[in-house]
């Protein structure tokens, strides 16, 4: 398989995702189950007696399994989301939050921070207002993005629009709550890796439509540390990949909530994001996520 590019090769900052990603996605994932099930260390894993599962949590589909990965791999996810605040956490359905964003190129930072206020809702609903006087608003509604400014409400271009809905599919929530009650999923126990200086068990989680993703689940904690995905751009044929690290938990109203979260792009730092203050569950209003004023296309005429 094709190593991930670094940032900025081509001259893209953001790429779509083929019609062939997901057979290449479908070969590279067996490659990898079938290299780790070779492993003697796999081999003679003793089978591991599922912890109980709660019916009521996304992964209760896996509990009669007796398959020793799957066993392994059912055991480190449910302490994770018991970490996470077990209930609490898989019943959040908005959240509030504000603090400081970091932008960065190539691995730099390319700008001061930026004070930032998100309100998200939960399961297709974010909106986020920018600078101190919270002029410039990003909204993501459905499959649908805009931004609004002084200007009016635009439509967000193609390629940011992809980027923005393939980092919400791929998020821990999204990953969680219909990756794992979905039928067709697999989930495997990839063994051990050091990530943010600390020993992190791997759990490879591969959907029913061939697309995957790694959640690193710290060894001690068992919060994610690290959740991981890659895809194949369409025009050059060359693997992405991008992650987001999660730090600083804290708690909050019995959830457990990370206020530093870090994105890369191909091993790069893209952008980084400290929480100051973090609310759930409260009633956001709807007029939060419509546009407002004219809505036009800034692409419009371009050629």
């Amino acid at each position: 398989m094709s190593s991930p590019r670094k940032h900025g090769e081509h001259g893209k900052n953001r790429n779509g995702i083929g019609t062939g990603k997901i057979n290449d996605m479908r070969c590279a994932v067996v490659i990898v189950f079938a290299f780790v099930l070779t492993l003697p260390v796999f081999a003679q894993m003793p089978a591991v007696a599922p912890s109980p599962v709660p019916s009521n949590w996304p992964t209760a589909q896996f509990a009669a399994t007796r398959d020793p990965g799957v066993q392994k791999a059912l055991q480190i996810l449910n302490q994770m989301i018991g970490a996470l605040g077990g209930d609490a956490w898989l019943n959040v359905t908005s959240m509030t939050s504000e603090g400081r964003a970091y932008s960065f190129y190539h691995g730099q930072p390319n700008s001061m921070s930026i004070l930032y206020w998100r309100f998200w809702e939960w399961p297709d609903k974010e909106r986020l207002e920018l600078t101190k006087q919270r002029d410039v608003i990003e909204l993501l509604v459905g499959d649908k993005g805009y931004e609004i400014t002084y200007k009016g409400t635009a439509t967000e271009e193609a390629k940011e629009l992809e980027e923005s809905l393939r980092r919400r599919e791929h998020s821990l929530e999204w990953v969680v709550r219909k990756w794992l009650a979905a039928p067709g999923t697999m989930i495997l126990y990839s063994g051990t890796a050091m990530v943010e200086r600390n020993l992190a068990d791997q759990i490879t989680v591969l959907s029913g439509n061939n697309d995957s993703v790694t959640i690193s689940i710290d060894g001690q904690t068992r919060l994610p540390v690290r959740i991981s995905y890659s895809w194949r751009d369409p025009l050059d044929r060359q693997f992405d990949a991008a992650a987001t690290v999660f730090g600083n938990y804290k708690a909050v109203q019995g959830v457990q909530t990370p206020f530093s979260v870090v994105q890369y792009r191909n091993d790069e730092m893209s952008g980084q994001r400290f929480l100051t203050s973090a609310t759930y569950n409260a009633s956001l209003a709807p007029s939060l996520f419509e546009t407002k004023g004219i809505t036009y296309n800034p692409g419009a005429g371009k050629k």
